[in-house]
């Protein structure tokens, strides 16, 4: 596991918890829940293409 893969997975998690947080709120602020799911999903795709087993699937073609 490379340290930029680590510190992304790092970095999915604490949105996880934020956007928990929020939404477990008597009033969540909305624009608050959709910039951290747009930030979390961000982070998941830069994961993804990080992952060994996406590498050798597009590559197989």
């Amino acid at each position: 596991m490379t340290a930029r893969f680590y510190k992304l997975t790092e970095l999915h998690q604490k949105l996880d918890a934020a956007l928990r947080m929020e939404t477990m709120r008597r009033l969540p602020d909305q624009l608050k829940v959709m910039a951290l799911k747009r930030r979390k999903l961000r982070v998941k795709d830069h994961l993804v293409r990080l992952t060994p087993s996406h590498v050798l699937a597009t590559s197989r073609g």
